[in-house]
């Protein structure tokens, strides 16, 4: 049996008139940038996430970069957040003039662990970004009573957690503003680049428009040095057919994960570490990453017998050459560094039939006996 990782193509065998009509209206409106799609986006993702404004943006990279810049971020200034994520989130900081403070991870969750935060903050300190990992938010709570203590921004990356909750408040609630991605592997996932940002802060959300068109207001008046990262108006057109689906495509991403985890613990609780909720998260499973001995091994051996798995992340950004200068060693991340080791994500997207779930832990029982 032959098991993707992912396959949008289900997905777009039920939209695809939608989609084409939806292209064709842009089309023959002949309105590209910025038109009503986009507004309708920004305003659905923003009352979704329970924030006041939505700033459409080329990508989630750009969407972190532009966020930290239009609340002040700037060289010199320290900025903390995880190692154990993309790349985006730490090149952000850098293409903000700032410099990454990595601290680690909860074993648990993936996520910035807040019991390492303060020890990491200095009188540079100016911002913390937690990456809402996988699908589960941080501990947003913990975090913001740490950055409301020493007076920091939250800037939070969920670009793999849109429509996560904790404790009744969703992404873009606790932190000074939030930001997705729309990447076509995304839960909410366009045929190309697009990101967001949302916030409830206005002084942001119009900084942050300005920036996204050259820093310019009004047109060619230039007071701030922009970029050009708008979110296309396609892109912007099939997110909105898509968007309505969300919450049905998230409850069956949760219902393949209760499979995963009721069948991998039937056979090997004692060998592998399946996802762990934490109390009053409502986790989205972007992924399903499981915690496993000998995961390269297990990695090999699966992809022989038709599987995709994914590793995110073989090398955590501490570690990497172009942060060299920074002077992490490693070591210094033992929780991050061990999962990296460890981590190791299965197929999973909303129309992953059950029968490919079964042979893949088949598979995995196969190996670890």
């Amino acid at each position: 049996m032959k098991v993707n990782m992912l396959d949008l193509s289900e997905q777009y065998k039920v939209l695809k008139d939608e989609i084409i009509e939806s292209l064709d209206s842009v089309m023959s409106s002949s309105q590209f940038i910025l038109g009503d799609n986009v507004k309708k986006l920004e305003s659905n993702v923003a009352e979704y996430s329970n924030t006041t404004n939505g700033i459409g943006v080329a990508n989630g990279s750009d969407a972190i970069h532009i966020a930290l810049q239009a609340a002040g971020i700037k060289t010199g200034d320290e900025v903390i957040t995880t190692s154990f994520t993309f790349f985006a989130t730490g090149g952000a900081i850098v293409r903000a003039g700032a410099t990454p403070v990595y601290v680690d991870i909860d074993p648990i969750t993936f996520n910035i662990d807040p019991t390492k935060i303060e020890a990491a903050i200095t009188d540079k300190t100016k911002a913390i970004i937690p990456v809402h990992l996988y699908g589960q938010m941080a501990d947003t709570e913990a975090i913001k009573a740490i950055a409301d203590k020493y007076k920091i921004i939250i800037i939070e990356d969920a670009a793999q957690a849109i429509g996560s909750r904790q404790n009744g408040k969703t992404v873009g609630e606790i932190g000074t503003a939030a930001t997705y991605s729309f990447f076509p592997t995304k839960n909410l996932g366009a045929y190309g680049d697009a990101g967001m940002i949302i916030t409830n802060n206005d002084e942001l959300a119009e900084q942050a428009r300005v920036i996204r068109v050259h820093g310019s207001k009004p047109k060619y008046y230039h007071h701030v040095l922009g970029y050009n990262s708008r979110l296309d108006e396609m892109q912007a057109a099939i997110l909105n057919v898509k968007f309505s689906h969300l919450e049905k495509w998230s409850d069956d991403r949760r219902r393949h994960a209760a499979v995963y985890t009721k069948l991998l613990n039937e056979k090997l609780s004692d060998v592998i570490q399946t996802p762990i909720v934490k109390e009053g998260n409502h986790h989205v499973f972007h992924q399903y990453t499981l915690r496993v001995p000998n995961r390269d091994d297990l990695q090999r051996f699966l992809k022989e017998q038709g599987i995709a798995t994914m590793i995110y992340y073989p090398m955590p950004l501490h570690l990497q050459p172009v942060f060299e200068d920074l002077g992490y060693v490693e070591g210094d991340l033992l929780e991050t560094e061990k999962a990296a080791k460890e981590a190791i994500s299965l197929p999973m997207y909303p129309e992953l039939p059950r029968e490919h779930q079964e042979y893949v832990v088949k598979k995995i029982v196969e190996f670890y006996s």
